[in-house]
């Protein structure tokens, strides 16, 4: 891996770089993401059924495109059962997790008459997304669909794309199960996305959309955001490690590769004040490249978006740890809580040398679904909150609203809005 002296130009060309890995870079993807839209919209299963022989090679009609529940057994039937197990014990923490998120509605009330309140409701109906093709993901059906279930969401619309042979990944079909869905359709891609934002014939219209995609589902996402909501526009896969003298180089080493083979756009980075670390973890990395099965991806991932930045001292480094806000943060120094108190920009954190980013993808419990591309900054992970709604309750008597009646009045005025001054106005004019 390049080292790379941590300097604020340095800082600034990594930053830079990293932002051209963002859905807003990939405008020429568009204009067929919105045709595939706009046929799905005008056309609906005609269309989606079309874009799928297109895209997956794969003959659908409104009797074959939901998984039925003989396809259901027989997929999960193929699954190992110690997998099974596996897949359990997973959901269990998971629900167990996010179990703790859960908001209660709430009212208060003065003595003078006033009821104020939220009232927290699910929302009626999500679709989840759930990638195919290169890889199955099972991992990411119960990190979207156990905290909506928390919620109290009613009816979770899965899609994945098939496989040549018509059929959904079984592994898939096992976690699905142990999540309680069971309305799942063959289709993938923006041809899906369309179908879950505008609906058809077949597969209804959803209130939100959540769950990762490639650059089609990502740009989709983005152009259907206000026909549905959106759980986030994820980018490629990220990590970032900070750590000191005291860090362990084969295992840093081993962690951002964990993340590098993903894709060749996943980010891996290395923030560190140990320039002997920084060597170690180097070479440890070209030793793990000759066992590793995805070393061709691994290469150009870290050809084009790996560092190890050697910072002077704690402090710039976690300076750049914020700068940069991370997907994933590895805190691997002396004292790593009181390092995670100076930052404030990462999507997950990950303590200590023991406490490996994959762990957070699969058992942990914490949602894996992290805001990527730096928008750490500014949103969280996916969780409960995600898929509910929030409704103020606002009750005031007539004594109440007496005693503020001129405030609000006046503040309507000021704004040149008499209907909303008269609004108030009338309730008190045979007072006058």
């Amino acid at each position: 891996m390049r080292t790379v002296k941590l300097t604020p130009e340095t800082r600034k060309e990594i930053l830079t770089s990293l932002l051209k890995r963002s859905t807003f870079q990939y405008g020429s993807y568009m204009d067929t993401v919105n045709r595939i839209l706009e046929d799905i919209r005008e056309k609906g299963d005609e269309a989606l059924f079309a874009y799928t022989e297109k895209f997956d090679h794969v003959k659908l009609t409104k009797e074959t495109v939901r998984v039925t529940p003989e396809e259901m057994e027989e997929g999960c039937r193929q699954v190992d059962p110690d997998f099974l197990r596996v897949l359990r014990r997973a959901a269990d923490n998971i629900r167990d997790y996010h179990q703790r998120q859960v908001r209660e509605s709430w009212i208060t009330t003065r003595e003078d008459g006033v009821i104020l309140g939220q009232r927290i409701t699910p929302l009626e109906r999500v679709g989840l997304y759930v990638p195919g093709g290169k890889a199955a993901y099972p991992s990411s059906v119960l990190m979207n669909l156990i905290p909506a279930q928390v919620a109290g969401v009613k009816r979770v619309v899965m899609v994945t794309p098939p496989g040549k042979d018509g059929r959904v990944n079984p592994q898939v079909l096992a976690a699905a199960r142990e999540g309680g869905v069971t309305e799942i359709y063959k289709v993938g891609g923006a041809q899906a996305i369309g179908a879950l934002a505008y609906g058809t014939e077949s597969i209804p219209k959803v209130n939100k959309i959540t769950g990762p995609g490639n650059i089609y589902v990502a740009l989709a996402k983005r152009a259907v955001f206000g026909y549905v909501g959106l759980d986030s526009i994820a980018g490629p896969s990220e990590i970032l490690v900070l750590a000191d003298e005291t860090a362990n180089p084969r295992y840093a080493a081993a962690d951002l590769l964990s993340q590098a083979e993903h894709d060749e756009l996943a980010s891996a980075i290395l923030v560190t004040t140990s320039p002997e670390l920084a060597e170690q973890v180097s070479r440890q990395v070209d030793r793990f490249l000759e066992t590793l099965s995805r070393r061709e991806m691994i290469e150009k991932s870290l050809e084009n978006f790996g560092y190890i930045l050697l910072a002077d001292n704690m402090a710039d480094a976690v300076d750049a740890v914020n700068a940069i806000a991370s997907e994933h943060l590895e805190i691997v120094t002396r004292d790593p809580f009181q390092v995670m108190t100076q930052v404030k920009n990462a999507g997950a954190i990950f303590l200590g040398p023991y406490s490996s980013e994959p762990l957070g993808d699969y058992f942990a419990g914490p949602n894996h679904v992290l805001p990527t591309n730096g928008t750490a900054k500014f949103f969280s992970p996916l969780g409960v909150d995600d898929f509910i709604k929030k409704s103020s309750l606002i009750s005031y008597s007539r004594e109440a609203l007496q005693g503020i009646a001129e405030d609000i009045q006046a503040f309507a005025q000021a704004e040149q809005l008499t209907a909303h001054a008269n609004s108030i106005a009338v309730r008190f004019e045979e007072e006058e």
